[in-house]
């Protein structure tokens, strides 16, 4: 029996701005539920000013491929943990992910960088952004993700702050040594 493909929908979540603030007491605290299919993630509490998160969290959801065809959507709710309770609805986005597994699946990979959704209040009007990007990829193409991860985390590694002062520093510091190094030969050519 060959094994059952499956599919990986990778979701950064990234920061929320200008979403509306629930508590009358103290700084706001915020979390996101994510929910795709039968499985629910919760985010890490990101301490917002006033109506601003940020959380820079990525989630993995990982289906069957057979799931996946019946998958439309991804609910992401923004709560507020509140003086004496968790749980103080903020606010929802939802994203139809019809597209996104469609062009995953029939070319093995598809990323769509973070972007701001809409955050929608319980009476349907708008307040806010939540953004949010995505990466789907079917289980017979990981190899080629693998490939494209290292690629970029060698390109995007982080480098100490004192690499780029010195490549700044280096044109300068090499003319300013070849002037000091040419005044004390001239004046020692002067003395002998």
């Amino acid at each position: 029996m060959a094994p059952k493909k499956r599919g990986k929908l990778e979701v950064l979540l990234v920061d929320a701005h200008g979403i509306t603030h629930t508590n009358f007491i103290g700084s706001p605290v915020y979390y996101v539920l994510l929910q795709c299919g039968t499985k629910e993630y919760r985010s890490k509490m990101s301490k917002g000013d006033n109506d601003n998160a940020l959380w820079n969290q990525k989630f993995v959801f990982d289906f069957p491929m057979y799931q996946w065809k019946k998958l439309t959507h991804i609910k992401v709710r923004i709560m507020d943990k509140e003086l004496f309770k968790d749980g103080g609805f903020v606010g929802e986005t939802i994203i139809h992910l019809g597209g996104i597994i469609t062009e995953g699946r029939d070319r093995g990979y598809i990323e769509v960088k973070p972007a701001p959704y809409n955050v929608v209040l319980d009476d349907d009007t708008f307040k806010g952004e939540l953004k949010l990007g995505f990466r789907f990829t079917a289980a017979d193409k990981l190899h080629i993700n693998k490939a494209w991860e290292v690629k970029i985390e060698g390109k995007n590694r982080e480098e100490p702050m004192i690499s780029p002062v010195l490549n700044l520093m280096k044109l300068p510091l090499l003319r300013f040594l070849i002037y000091c190094f040419r005044k004390t030969t001239k004046y020692q050519l002067k003395d002998n």
